[in-house]
């Protein structure tokens, strides 16, 4: 718990009062290695933080498989379309590892407004925090080159390297699986 709440207050500077009882909102939660926090085509009703584990956040387009993102400890993961407006899950949110998890249901997260006056506001800065994560992300996929995002993610995420399966890490900065395999030992080499 201590994990969540350092990140609450590392970007949300809340009074002491009001994240104990942001965080008391959060369950425990163990997703075992290969099971579904959401499948495609679902509804998604939470909203979690990573403390242990990996997961990944997917989508199946014409019988093939594109990662969108590789969450690990220290973030959330949702499908946030669904979560914020009840439509149908884009993604499926899949466990790489054992995770351990803390998780808050849509109801709970949306009567938080009742107990802290200023939630309004957290959750806007919320939501804004991850759409900056992801118009960076496109910006990078629409200025760098393949090589140029293997590196970033290198020098981002060296672990994710020996943790999981290289067609997952291709899907996700743009490549194939092939050109990422050369670029890693060419890496490995020079």
């Amino acid at each position: 718990m201590q994990e969540l709440a350092a990140y609450i207050q590392n970007f949300f500077a809340v009074a002491p009062n009001e994240l104990d009882t942001i965080a008391s909102k959060f369950i425990p939660v163990e997703i075992a290695k290969n099971d579904f926090f959401l499948k495609q085509g679902r509804y998604c009703d939470r909203l979690a933080f990573i403390t242990s584990g990996l997961m990944r956040i997917y989508r199946e387009v014409e019988g093939k498989e594109v990662t969108q993102w590789i969450s690990s400890p220290g973030y959330f993961v949702t499908d946030l379309a669904s979560f914020v407006f009840q439509l149908p899950g884009r993604w499926n949110i899949q466990a790489l590892t054992d995770c351990t998890v803390y998780s808050i249901d849509r109801n709970t997260y949306l009567n938080l407004g009742k107990e802290i006056p200023k939630w309004q506001e957290l959750d806007k800065l919320f939501v804004a925090k991850c759409f900056v994560m992801l118009e960076e992300r496109m910006f990078s996929h629409l200025h760098m080159t393949a090589e140029e995002r293997f590196h970033r993610l290198l020098a981002e995420s060296p672990e994710l390297f020996n943790q999981v399966p290289l067609q997952y890490l291709a899907s996700m900065i743009g490549m194939t699986p092939e050109t990422l395999s050369r670029m890693r030992n060419k890496q490995l080499k020079g």
